[in-house]
């Protein structure tokens, strides 16, 4: 039994001085606050891996901007009843990605609802960022994306593709400004693993990331015919004091008196001919989240009278936006402007 003991605990050792021997030889080439795990050392020769910075990852705006793409996509897939926790664990095996894409566009796609093993994942994977690219690269967008980095669980390839999405179907969400991160990339070369950092710039501006949307008649009657434009204005506030006048309301700045959302929510009431209760919004809002919500609210309000979802931002309408808050004015012109 001694015998044993003292041949196994041998192994042991021979074991750990082979560990040893090898983290020495890798890990002048490691940053120390990467944690590289098995799979990583069995790469093959030339073979590259990519992965964030555990700094990055703790970052105020990176965890900002996950928040951000996980209440958007709960949001959107609300009514299938599907509820995202985490990007990483939700999203790799293309279910989430699937209807999210088929929820935004309209389109359906010929996937299997069930997929288990890695195979037709990886499949159903295929055929939904197919589709994704076969929409988005047309309009210039960078695909940083893979099947192999989604299903891998690659975070930044993740939130590239969600930021896109959320980018070109003009989410009603505001990402959070100039986010960046430290990619890790992890080659295998002559036997040992090297490692460079990479910075992935991941949004611009809010104005930036605006200017990749498609222009609409507003875009071109405040760049090329400004001084039609209070002829527009005229028009939708004789629209707006018509119904707002029945409480003793009028409306003078479009841009000022919408964006704390109270008169937006009133209006909708009072187009929509239904009391709205004073519990469901603030109706002397102090703080700009208190004037988000009340936009948000009055928004959620028009898709209930058949409108689609505004293309505006909640936030930008209570940021004195003129665009937005115009496009959301027009709208409720266009739907209700023969109505008493």
């Amino acid at each position: 039994m001694a015998g044993l003991l003292c041949g196994t605990k041998r192994k042991k050792q021979v074991s750990d001085l082979h560990e040893e021997g090898k983290n020495a030889i890798n890990a002048p080439l490691l940053p120390s606050s990467i944690e590289i795990h098995p799979e990583d050392t069995l790469m093959e020769e030339n073979a590259e891996r990519v992965m964030l910075d555990p700094t990055s990852r703790e970052t105020h705006k990176f965890k900002d901007l996950l928040k951000v793409l996980i209440d958007w996509i709960n949001s959107e897939l609300e009514e299938d009843r599907i509820i995202v926790k985490d990007l990483e664990e939700d999203c790799y095996d293309g279910q989430v990605l699937q209807k999210l894409f088929e929820k935004l566009s309209g389109r359906k796609l010929n996937v299997a609802e069930v997929t288990q093993s890695e195979i037709v994942q990886k499949q159903k994977l295929q055929t939904v960022l197919e589709a994704v690219n076969l929409l988005l690269r047309p309009h210039g967008w960078p695909i940083e994306w893979s099947v192999d980095s989604i299903h891998s669980k690659n975070l930044v390839a993740i939130v590239f593709l969600l930021v896109s999405l959320a980018m070109h179907f003009q989410a009603p969400i505001r990402l959070p400004e100039h986010v960046s991160v430290q990619v890790v990339v992890v080659k295998k070369k002559d036997g040992l693993l090297q490692t460079g950092h990479i910075t992935k710039e991941l949004t611009t501006t809010t104005e930036m990331m605006m200017g990749r949307f498609e222009r609409d008649a507003f875009d071109t009657l405040l760049d090329h015919a400004p001084d039609k434009l209070n002829v527009v204005k005229t028009s939708l506030i004789t629209f707006v004091n018509k119904h707002l006048n029945k409480l003793n309301l009028e409306v003078t700045e479009l841009e000022t008196q919408f964006a704390d959302g109270v008169y937006l929510v009133l209006l909708m009431g009072l187009l929509e001919d239904y009391f709205v209760p004073l519990y469901n919004f603030f109706l002397t809002p102090e703080s700009f989240e208190q004037k988000v919500h009340n936009v948000a609210f009055a928004f959620e309000l028009m898709q209930d009278g058949g409108l689609k979802k505004p293309k505006a931002r909640p936030e930008d309408v209570v940021n004195l936006n003129l665009k937005s808050t115009l496009r959301v004015l027009y709208n409720l012109f266009t739907n209700y402007k023969n109505s008493d």
